[in-house]
């Protein structure tokens, strides 16, 4: 027996697909050491058709996502190194079909500030011994000290009709993202569009043809559990994607399409809907239960199940997932004038929390990962599907918004800075007291990005209840909208934080990586009405 096997056990099961295991305790050596040598076998041997990806990285901890093809065991060589010289290996939890073969490895005990490279091994239950190939990815941890930080974001992936077309580059937004190093990922949301099937081909205004790789999974609308996995699964068939994952660690939010299309608990779909399942709250559970498989995110269970969640990089940043799906109102709430359940947007504990944790950061910038901008309109037929709805006071879902910007007012909360996607162009917005029509507030910045790889619409209206104005917005020409990725209107946003100065430096990038527009935030000057 090797040294420095756990005192506790190596694994402590949190979940079916989810384990946890501290890197200190881990077994020292890499599989071969551990497991022996794989034997030869017939047939085809154990694989890993969707790489590898991690997430949720707080403090010492982080999770470590991959999918096999069969029953087998996860196992997660760790090492500092990239030559692996100084590897540990962890065993992982099983991988079943009733979680599509996915798991989740939660490694703590890691240390900070510094890159740690991971291979995954599973090794086929059936005929043990026998082994996949390894596959590497890495990822940094957060840093206890003064560092500069990185992080990029952006949402909304295969959506409208717009999926992989391998003959113009798959989905290179990507791959220009990788390239510029981020420490982290923030997903704004609308990770696949379960409810938007691919068609084969698409006839473009120029005279070419969008060519779709099409799995069976998107080929129709989800309401089985494995047409939702399936949808996940199509996005790792884009090698730019999977390259991205691979390096870089997500902080993943979810929106609609997930599940379907502004959809709200409650929800009854009509007659007319290609859905065969038209309860939502079905839809939603099995939606949900697909993002937390596929999705590199730490479960919730219990009364508190939501995806929200705060994560710290050092005494510069700490940034604040929000979840806008599980606890709202309806949509047909969206116009109340008398806050109350049906207004809900965050909900109580929700809200509750976030009031708490802002107040409690002693982080020089709070940046709120929000899946909708506040103050642009995004219409639901007759009602309202985000937050904002007409102009005048707060209603609807605004109300939870005005009581958030009256609190850190009054707490004295600085340097709250919102980060968003969801409406399929990029902008910056600057919200305003002296403009609102609600004042309680101190002024502060939204900034939009996306699609990462789907349609390209807007802009949308603008509500002036917390006094919005539109400092730069990129968007397809007047009466064009649905612009497929070749036209190059794909856009996420890059966030610097200076070590030195802990200026905050926001950039709004093209998919090539061309800089659209850049702001650079002073933290001793960030919210003064002057």
């Amino acid at each position: 027996m090797v040294p420095n096997t756990t005192r506790r056990g190596l694994l402590s099961a949190i979940g079916a697909m989810t384990a946890t295991a501290s890197f200190a305790e881990a077994e020292r050596g890499g599989i071969e050491a551990t497991q022996g040598r794989s034997r030869d076998r017939s047939g085809d041997p154990v694989s890993i058709p969707d790489g590898v990806q991690t997430g949720d990285v707080v403090d010492d901890r982080a999770i470590v996502w991959s999918r096999a093809d069969r029953p087998a065991r996860m196992f997660v060589e760790v090492a500092t190194d990239e030559s692996f010289d100084h590897v540990r290996t962890v065993r992982g939890p099983a991988a079943l079909s009733d979680t599509g073969y996915a798991v989740k490895l939660d490694l703590h005990g890691l240390p900070r500030g510094e890159r740690i490279h991971y291979r995954v091994v599973f090794e086929d239950l059936a005929n043990p011994g026998e082994r996949s190939d390894p596959v590497r990815g890495s990822f940094r941890t957060p840093p206890e000290e003064a560092r500069d930080v990185r992080f990029v974001w952006g949402g909304d992936v295969v959506g409208q009709g717009w999926g992989i077309d391998p003959d113009r580059g798959g989905m290179r937004t990507f791959e220009t993202m990788r390239s510029l190093d981020p420490d982290f990922f923030v997903h704004s949301g609308d990770a696949v569009y379960a409810d938007d099937p691919l068609p084969e081909e698409i006839e473009l205004d120029d005279g070419t043809t969008w060519t779709n790789e099409v799995t069976r999974a998107k080929s129709e609308v989800a309401d089985r559990l494995d047409e939702f996995r399936g949808n996940y699964k199509y996005n790792f068939v884009d090698e730019h994607y999977r390259n991205f994952l691979a390096e870089v660690p997500m902080i993943a939010q979810w929106d609609d399409h997930e599940v379907v299309n502004n959809w709200y608990r409650g929800e009854t779909l009509p007659a007319d809907d290609p859905h065969d399942v038209k309860s939502v709250n079905l839809l939603a559970a099995r939606g949900q239960r697909a993002f937390e498989e596929f999705m590199p995110v730490r479960s919730r269970r219990g009364p508190r199940n939501g995806q929200y969640a705060r994560f710290r990089y050092g005494p510069s940043l700490e940034v604040f997932r929000l979840d806008l799906r599980s606890y709202r109102g309806p949509n047909t709430a969206t116009l109340d004038d008398e806050r109350g359940p049906e207004t809900a947007l965050l909900g109580e504990r929700q809200l509750e929390w976030l009031k708490e944790s802002l107040a409690a950061s002693d982080a020089t910038w709070k940046a709120v990962a929000s899946s909708a901008p506040i103050g642009l309109v995004v219409p639901d037929d007759e009602l309202y599907e985000g937050i904002a709805n007409e102009d005048g006071k707060p209603r609807g879902r605004e109300f939870e918004i005005a009581d958030l910007l009256s609190y850190l007012r009054s707490e004295g909360v600085e340097n709250v800075v919102w980060f968003t996607a969801d409406v399929h162009y990029t902008a910056a917005h600057h919200y305003s007291p002296e403009r609102a029509r609600f004042s309680d507030f101190v002024p502060f910045r939204e900034y939009v990005a996306g699609p990462l790889h789907a349609g390209t619409f807007g802009p949308n209206e603008l509500d002036d209840t917390f006094g919005p104005e539109v400092v730069f917005e990129r968007s397809p020409p007047e009466g064009e909208a649905n612009l497929p990725p070749s036209e190059g209107l794909q856009f996420f946003g890059q966030v610097d934080i200076a070590a030195d100065t802990e200026r905050m430096t926001v950039r709004l990038r093209r998919r090539d990586g061309t800089v659209l527009h850049t702001e650079e935030l002073d933290p001793s000057r960030y919210g003064r009405l002057d």
